[in-house]
């Protein structure tokens, strides 16, 4: 296994693999992740681990039963005949248009590289009907869709209150404290003006509206992670843009604030409040890939500006905000129950094996 090309511990792979440890004997999958950095995951037991590109790292792509990701493989994957790849792709449902629907902005070697990619995928999982109809427009590929949800977004239906406070200890969040959490996407311009929210007025209007004591959580885009030495945050803020699992950052975050970013369609199955805060939107559209929706359709709050965002919590409404959101994903038939990693480990086992098999009996590498 591996996600965003061996950089992190995380996303739908990482989920699979908690499954996998919690309801199976440690002797019944030989699971092995490649990062480009093992030693930097020494804390991370239950699996082996490699170094991507290592010599290591190509025997066990090469002999394993299974391969699973989020993210395209490159050439360096030659796939065997009996080997069995999973894409789980790295969104439940995305803003920005991806693959063929955008394929006069993506760079040529990148789309010869999706197309390979695609031939060579037996399995794609898609959490609502709206991304099928995606995969199958545009992701060249005519293989099989399992529309079972996303493996990350189970974590949205489980008891986590032992994780929550590990998190918080981790953070060094008083557990009295809500959270807001602020995720943008990366901008091609690198404007970091666009960053910059009026952070404690936020946190007034926060606790003037919904009650209790706040902290900010802000996490940048990965390729931001050396820019962030130039803010300047201020009290109950912290930076934790180097925090590999985005999803158990939104699983304790009472309230989000993004922009363009997928992980809001992940957020809105928490029914939590959710603001977008998208002052340069026309620019972004002008200058980034098409979108699947329009921005200020969805059931999100949008914000404009520093002071429509203020205006926008003060005036927050649950109802309708409720409303909105179960529109929402009644339209896009989202197929997110908690149950998607259970769904694929009983496909693997019946696809991979031959019949059903029981978890006891299952014993391959992945």
């Amino acid at each position: 296994m591996f996600s965003y090309y061996g950089s992190q511990y995380g996303c739908n792979p990482k989920y699979i693999t908690e499954y996998i440890l919690s309801h199976y004997s440690q002797d019944k999958f030989d699971i092995v992740w490649a990062f480009n950095d093992p030693e930097s995951k020494k804390t991370i037991t239950g699996f082996r681990k490699v170094k991507t590109m290592s010599l290591k790292y190509f025997y066990e792509l090469w002999t394993s039963k299974i391969i699973i990701t989020n993210f395209r493989t490159t050439d360096l994957f030659v796939k065997r005949k009996n080997q069995y790849y999973i894409q789980t792709w790295h969104s439940s449902l995305r803003l920005k248009q991806i693959e063929k629907d955008a394929e006069v902005t993506l760079p040529k070697q990148y789309v010869e590289m999706a197309k390979k990619d695609s031939q060579k995928c037996d399995l794609l999982l898609s959490g609502c009907k709206f991304s099928t109809t995606i995969f199958k427009r545009a992701f060249w590929f005519e293989g099989e869709i399992l529309e079972y949800g996303t493996p990350r977004n189970d974590i949205f239906f489980k008891d986590h209150s032992v994780k929550r406070q590990k998190i918080f200890t981790e953070l060094t969040i008083p557990t009295n404290y809500k959270i807001i959490l602020y995720a943008p996407t990366f901008r091609k311009d690198k404007n970091l003006d666009v960053y910059k929210l009026n952070y404690d007025e936020i946190l007034g209007s926060l606790e003037k509206k919904f009650g209790s004591k706040w902290i900010f959580l802000v996490k940048l885009h990965p390729h931001m992670i050396s820019e962030t030495n130039q803010f300047v945050y201020g009290d109950n803020v912290l930076d934790v843009t180097s925090y590999d699992d985005i999803q158990e950052l939104l699983n304790i975050t009472d309230v989000l604030i993004s922009d363009y970013s997928s992980l809001m369609f992940d957020f809105a199955i928490t029914k939590r409040p959710c603001f977008l805060y998208v002052p340069d939107l026309d620019e972004y559209i002008k200058n980034e890939r098409n979108l699947y929706f329009d921005v200020l359709e969805l059931p999100f709050i949008s914000a404009t500006s520093k002071i429509d965002l203020l205006e926008k919590i003060n005036e927050f409404s649950y109802d309708e905000y409720n409303d909105r959101l179960r529109e929402f994903l009644t339209g896009i038939e989202t197929f997110e129950d908690g149950n998607a990693s259970q769904k694929l480990l009983d496909h693997i086992n019946e696809v991979c094996f031959g019949k059903k098999r029981s978890r006891s009996e299952v014993y391959e590498t992945i």
